[in-house]
């Protein structure tokens, strides 16, 4: 199939939006009608380049099929995220997918490359800068600092007796220890902050090098850094000591000598606080659909299928009877995992979640434990496994939060049915949030009709769907109730029943 020649689609143009577009400004990466040409060649902000579009097509480098060798992908499957020929088509695999132009999906990536250099170029790449040339001043900061401790010691240790020396020494070894420690915390983080420039500066030239290349396959294959470097360092906070003098007694000498005041290092998270005003990038203002739409629908095997986990685009892990799935968008099954106890009835994962590692953690209400799957060896271990005083607590729920750390939904077994939400480090509690301010339950008793959803969200908050309560009751890191969301007040719907 020629694309140049085949039936398409009318390219329109990029400015009106209303004309056939015949020409291509290879500079802007823009369709042009010939009304508009003259127009977009006013511009002089720009070296422009304007071709017909037909001799910029065939300047792109079509990839080959990857399943037909003699054939040149000149079609995107959307479903199946690869570029496909005519006998991809022809063979049925993608019957019910959406398929575009290759040469569309191009130009939807050279446009997604600009707003990625823009980014980086005039919002990520000067925050960064900006990090790095105060880590100087703090270091100033620290040694002005010390030199003032020191005089102090010095100054008030002239007054005192010879006894203290010993004790003035062991002070001034105090606040050499305190700047080594503070400057071993500020140097590795200007060293990462500079390996990350460095890599934003490469990444740069990678896209510029990008953006002027006409080959697809290279340009298809860009993955975006940009999440990651969004992610700015954070901005170390220490309180620098003091040093208090007191009056002299010579019975209490080390006790009133003076002490330095405690020091801990605290990070102040900036988190994503880049500006993306320009890159067209605004996820508040999205809106909400008053009705969901349908844009892939997987079929599985799993009978029933209790939860579903996305681990990418264009992947997602499911859970139904024993079994631990994975399926792409195309219903391919890519791997399968058994759980722990294999046939064992009560043994049915129904919740799982994907820690960073990508692995998978599901809870076992019957033998109450929290266990992994190690996605590459398809080996279960268990991770929490609640004893003693705890033995009266079921995990029915899990989510792996931005840290790394694990939240629990817990129900008790006797008459009361509470409901918790436990945090874990590793194997380690660090938190666990039942009650509000007032000592209230935060959560509706435990039960069949009172099933619970757990998820963090951007803000790093707890979201709990509780159907018992017809609720989804938010807290913040701390456990502290933030609101309780029941549904519109204006709503006609009758009451809310989150199940999700």
């Amino acid at each position: 199939m020629d694309s140049k020649n085949s039936a398409q689609d009318v390219v329109r143009c990029t400015l009106c939006h209303a004309s056939v577009a015949p020409m291509y400004c290879e500079a802007c990466h823009l369709q042009l009608c010939k009304d508009c040409v003259e127009k977009h060649l006013s511009d002089s902000s720009t070296v422009h380049n304007v071709v017909s579009l037909k001799q910029y097509l065939a300047s792109l480098n079509y990839p080959k099929c990857r399943k037909h060798p003699t054939k040149q992908c000149e079609l995107h499957c959307k479903q199946c995220n690869s570029p496909i020929c005519v006998l991809c088509i022809s063979s049925g695999e993608h019957i019910r997918h959406k398929q575009i132009d290759i040469s569309k999906t191009f130009e939807n990536k050279k446009e997604f490359l600009q707003k990625e250099l823009q980014e980086l170029e005039k919002s990520i790449y000067p925050k960064y800068k900006e990090i790095a040339s105060n880590i100087p001043v703090q270091k100033a900061d620290l040694s002005k600092n010390s030199q003032e401790l020191t005089t102090a010691i010095n100054k008030q240790g002239k007054v005192w007796h010879i006894e203290i020396d010993t004790i003035i020494t062991n002070l001034k070894s105090d606040v050499e220890e305190i700047e080594s420690k503070y400057l071993v915390v500020l140097n590795k983080q200007e060293d990462q902050i500079t390996r990350t420039i460095s890599e934003i500066t490469q990444t740069i030239a990678d896209i510029k090098k990008l953006l002027n290349s006409n080959d697809v396959s290279l340009v298809s294959e860009y993955k975006s850094k940009n999440a990651e470097f969004r992610r700015l360092p954070p901005t170390l906070k220490v309180p620098l000591p003091n040093f208090r003098s007191r009056e002299i007694h010579t019975d209490q000498l080390t006790e009133l000598f003076g002490s330095l005041s405690a020091v801990s290092f605290t990070s102040e998270k900036q988190g994503c606080s880049v500006s993306t005003q320009g890159t067209d990038y605004k996820p508040q203002d999205r809106l909400l659909r008053n009705k969901p739409r349908v844009t892939t629908t997987v079929n599985t095997s799993c009978r029933p299928l209790y939860d579903v986990t996305c681990l990418n685009d264009t992947e997602m892990w499911m859970c139904g009877n024993d079994m631990l799935n994975l399926y792409n968008t195309c219903d391919n099954q890519m791997k399968s995992i058994q759980t722990k106890s294999g046939s064992k009835p009560k043994d049915i994962a129904k919740d799982i979640a994907i820690t960073k590692s990508g692995d998978i953690v599901y809870p076992d209400e019957d033998d109450r434990t929290v266990n992994i799957a190690n996605t590459c060896s398809a080996q279960i271990q268990t991770m929490i496994r609640l004893r003693g005083w705890m033995w009266r607590w079921i995990p029915v729920n899990v989510c792996s939060t931005n840290s790394g750390d694990l939240l629990v939904v817990m129900n008790s077994d006797d008459n009361d049915k509470q409901t918790k939400v436990v945090r874990y480090s590793g194997l380690t509690e660090k938190q666990s949030i039942q009650f509000n301010d007032k000592g209230q339950p935060l959560y509706s008793p435990g039960g069949i009709f009172s099933t619970k959803y757990i998820s963090e969200n951007r803000n790093l908050d707890i979201c709990v769907s509780d159907r018992g309560a017809r609720a989804v009751v938010v807290v913040n890191q701390a456990g502290k109730l933030r609101f309780s969301y029941t549904g519109p007040v204006s709503s006609t719907k009758g009451k809310l029943y989150p199940s999700g």
